[in-house]
């Protein structure tokens, strides 16, 4: 569920039901909908993060920027950018554990990191579990589980 595309291109292909909050995540945190949002790209292309868009907000005080630096599950240097709404930076902090205990291998991610991670951001209860019944049905091949209706 970690919001990815930040407004570089056309959102995912994500179903209906879910969301969307990919490209319209600074959109919906100033209009006080969405508590957090989390980029990571590879630290050298660093393209699909909006820290321009993002910064002016983030210099006013209306919103609060963390950034870590850090190989991914790939040994990859990658650069990780959560944003929080004032109020809310515990969410950050909460995005990060879960992030840093995966990125470095203490444990494999689980579904139940992607249900809290899914949380953290703001995606409601019935987002959440259409997202994961969609990402089921396209691990499994299930078409029937992976369409949301």
């Amino acid at each position: 569920m970690a919001d990815q595309t930040g407004g570089a291109g056309p959102p995912p292909d994500i179903p209906g039901g879910v969301g969307p909050h990919e490209t319209r995540e600074l959109e919906l945190m100033l209009a006080g909908h969405k508590p957090a949002a989390m980029f990571s790209d590879a630290l050298v292309a660093r393209r699909i993060i909006p820290e321009t868009a993002f910064e002016p907000h983030v210099l006013a005080g209306r919103i609060i920027k963390r950034v870590v630096y850090a190989p991914d599950r790939s040994g990859l240097e990658a650069v990780y950018v959560y944003y929080a709404l004032p109020g809310e930076a515990w969410r950050i902090a909460a995005l990060e554990a879960i992030n840093h205990a995966i990125r470095s291998g203490q444990r494999p991610a689980t579904t139940a990191d992607d249900i809290e991670t899914g949380r953290l951001l703001g995606y409601s209860e019935a987002e959440i579990a259409a997202f994961m019944a969609w990402t089921e049905g396209k691990r499994t091949g299930n078409t029937e589980a992976a369409t949301i209706k």
